[in-house]
C-alpha cells in the first residue's frame, strides 16, 4: 500500500513553539487585575448593572467591598463565584 501523506516535525521547532505560547499565557495571568471596579465587572460579565444588581450583587455570596464611594471586587473570587452562579441558574 502507498503512502498517501508524509508528515516530517521538527521537535526543537514544536518546542519552541511550545514555550511562547507558555510565557505568553504566563504574561496574561501575571497582567490580570486584582480588583475589578463595576466598570470592569460589567464588561466581564456583559451584563449591565440593574441587571447585576437583580441577578447577583445581593447574593450573600458575591464578594464585594465599597471603598469611600467606589465598590471593588476581587477579580479571582469574584469569576470564581459568577462561574458557580451561573451554572446554578436555571436551564431553559
Amino acid at each position: 500500500m502507498k503512502k498517501l501523506v508524509s508528515i516530517d516535525l521538527d521537535e526543537k521547532e514544536i518546542r519552541n513553539m511550545c514555550h511562547e505560547r507558555i510565557n505568553e499565557l504566563v504574561k496574561e495571568v501575571d497582567a490580570e487585575k486584582v480588583f475589578w471596579d463595576t466598570t470592569e465587572l460589567k464588561k466581564r460579565t456583559c451584563m449591565c448593572w440593574n441587571t447585576i444588581q437583580d441577578k447577583v450583587f445581593f447574593d450573600p455570596r458575591f464578594p464585594k467591598f465599597k471603598v469611600g464611594g467606589k465598590w471593588y471586587f476581587p477579580a479571582r473570587e469574584t469569576r470564581e463565584f459568577l462561574i458557580k452562579w451561573l451554572y446554578e441558574q436555571p436551564k431553559n
